[in-house]
């Protein structure tokens, strides 16, 4: 046990405590801290660091001083007043904390018995791997890395140990972490982001490659994490991590690519360009790579990725960048609003840039969506860019799951969105968005069992999005499957303790469940307002509670009725209200009704499936009866 200043550094357990707390380090960096803290006080240099821990593999100098930095930020150390590591420029570094050796420090509690747990938990496969998309033009490095990482993980190259994977089940899966910014001023995060994005769209095409989807990879941005860790979380057997630094119009980009089990570096290499010419380097690169490391993709039908069109423009691309940043950041006006204008200053600089108006058509989408702009004119501006990404690039499948959210949502044409979606898949067959709303479609057409089969398929895909554990807890519930639906639903909220309609759909779990008073509780629990609302309309019928019922149902008209009219309908029929709910109905349907589409499905709806209004209704929105 090696003690210095807070912290104690186990080199038997592989562990770094502070006090009580065990602190997350990467393996990598663990063996750095450790020939450090074992030759306190001496000079040691890169060179010799890395010819005692890995003689026979190469380490990039790049990632090697990333390394150094993750140690620092774990040690809270400051550069330029060290505390625990020195900076002797051009030389080497010098650990300079007194270290004491000392076998009888206390240990944390139950580290004596921790031993004992390790090898178990390396040896349970995870339960799932990941992916989501987000649509980025492509970087000079973009198509290399995805080439050469499939390459990696088919046939782990030349120098990867006999040692079985222990992380996953399948040696084909990778998870890219977000890449960090490194440029001085720190004000290249959605370059950074953007890269790390599109190396998960790109992946995401290699036939039988495992890739974890946006979402979950990215819970771990800004995070000193454990590989070892990341892998267990997400079910991967690889990690590919790396960083962004930006000075003016020159960029360097560093990538690794790491087995999850132990840390062992697969590859490595940094790419140093100017960034007015990264696109007319790219295939330099490429063919360097592909002679370097004698690429051959996965399997014997593995295809090479496919060139997705480039902007001529590098400014355009950096427009595009910084609207799916502000796209992903979240789902407000204000950042949906910037994410619009920075598309269409990228498209007001290429007018023939594919990826601009796939990514335009996704934020007016969102935006009509969350009633943020007028439906009607917002889902045809979605439409309108979205076939125009399309025209320009047939390929580029983001084009496609845009029309494809247009047609579904508000043109309510089952068979163009399965068209679309088709083509989409085809082109990503990795993509989890692209299943989850093939799983969206089946279940509006009724097909509850494959439905569910593809929501699994997705969360398989991308398994840290609390909304896609909603979405399965939902369809288990109008299925009928309410003990499979309640851990679902809970993973949601594990996940993300504030996540909105979990507890009204547990709510109505319990309803169905003849538990009134418990579905009454959690339902006072859930976070958005008209949701509460409409959960408070349900169980106070059920209690019998008639005028708490009438008041809830008030309010829910008062406030929500552009935009609720569903969830009213809902309500009046649960309440056997027939004549009402189907008024409510119409207006939905007028008001394309986010929730209208479920008709077919809905529980609180089936005392209306013997109305002949209702097989009216289904009808006029094109569902089969």
């Amino acid at each position: 046990m090696k003690s210095f200043q807070s912290f104690r550094l186990d080199t038997a357990n592989q562990c770094l405590w502070r006090g009580q707390e065990r602190v997350p380090i990467a393996p990598k960096a663990f063996d750095v801290l450790r020939y450090l803290v074992e030759n306190p006080g001496r000079l040691v240099t890169q060179d010799e660091v890395l010819e005692k821990l890995w003689p026979e593999t190469y380490v990039n100098p790049e990632v090697f001083r990333k390394y150094i930095l993750d140690i620092r930020k774990i040690l809270g150390d400051r550069p330029d007043k060290p505390e625990f590591i020195e900076t002797v420029t051009k030389r080497g570094y010098r650990f300079i904390a007194p270290v004491i050796d000392d076998e009888r420090t206390t240990l944390p509690p139950d580290l004596t018995t921790q031993k004992q747990r390790v090898a178990p938990e390396l040896a349970v496969p995870p339960q799932t791997n990941a992916s989501r998309k987000h649509y980025l033009q492509r970087l000079a490095i973009i198509p290399i890395l995805g080439v050469v990482v499939a390459t990696a993980m088919a046939g782990h190259f030349w120098f990867v140990r006999g040692k079985a994977a222990l992380f996953s089940s399948n040696a084909n899966s990778i998870a890219v972490l977000p890449f960090a910014d490194m440029s001085p001023a720190k004000d290249q995060e959605y370059f950074s982001d953007g890269l790390s994005e599109q190396l998960i769209h790109d992946l995401a095409k290699v036939p039988r490659l495992k890739v974890v989807g946006r979402s979950s990879a990215f819970q771990f941005k800004g995070e000193n994490v454990d590989l070892r860790e990341v892998g267990r979380k997400l079910g991967v057997a690889n990690v590919l991590e790396g960083s962004v630094r930006r000075e003016g119009k020159h960029l360097r980009i560093t990538a690794e690519l790491v087995k999850a089990d132990d840390g062992f570096q697969l590859w490595s290499q940094t790419y140093d360009r100017e960034i007015n010419d990264i696109f007319a380097v790219q295939d330099e690169i490429a063919r360097a790579a592909t002679d370097a490391l004698q690429v051959k993709l996965l399997g014997t039908n593995g295809q090479p990725i496919p060139p997705d069109l480039r902007s001529a423009n590098p400014e355009a691309y950096q427009a595009y960048l910084q609207a799916n940043y502000f796209l992903g950041r979240g789902h407000n006006k204000e950042d949906l609003s910037k994410a619009l204008a920075y598309a269409d200053q990228a498209i007001k600089l290429d007018k023939r840039y594919a990826p601009a108006w796939a990514l335009r058509a996704a934020v007016e989408n969102r935006m009509a969506g969350f009633s943020l702009t007028d439906l009607t004119e917002g889902s045809r501006k979605a439409r309108d860019d979205a076939g125009r990404a399309i025209e320009l690039d047939p390929t580029w499948a983001p084009g496609y799951l845009a029309l494809a959210r247009t047609q579904n949502d508000y043109d309510w044409d089952w068979n163009a969105t399965n068209t679309s979606l088709s083509k989409a898949t085809a082109l990503e067959p990795g993509s989890a968005e692209v299943i989850r709303l093939r799983s969206y479609l089946f279940r509006e057409l009724g097909d509850l069992d494959q439905a569910i089969k593809l929501y699994e398929q997705a969360i398989a895909l991308d398994p840290l999005r609390p909304d896609y554990h909603l979405g399965l807890g939902y369809l288990r519930y109008v299925a009928g499957q309410y003990d499979e639906a309640q851990p679902a639903l809970q993973k949601a909220l594990d996940l993300n303790p504030q996540a909105a309609l979990v507890h009204v759909t547990l709510g109505k779990i319990l309803i169905a469940k003849e538990k009134p008073e418990q579905a009454l509780a959690e339902i006072q629990k859930e976070p958005n307002e008209w949701a509460r609302l409409a959960g408070q309309v349900l169980v106070y019928h059920a209690l019998g509670r008639q005028q708490d019922s009438n008041a809830a149902l008030a309010e829910l008209v008062a406030k929500y009725s552009t935009d609720s009219a569903f969830q009213i309908a809902e309500g009046y029929a649960f309440r056997g209200q027939t004549d009402e709910s189907f008024d409510w109905l119409e207006r939905a349907f007028k008001q394309r009704d986010g929730g209208l589409p479920d008709i077919k499905i809905d529980p609180l709806l089936k005392t209306l499936r013997h109305d002949p209004r209702y097989n009216e209704l289904l009808k006029k929105m094109r569902l089969p009866r």
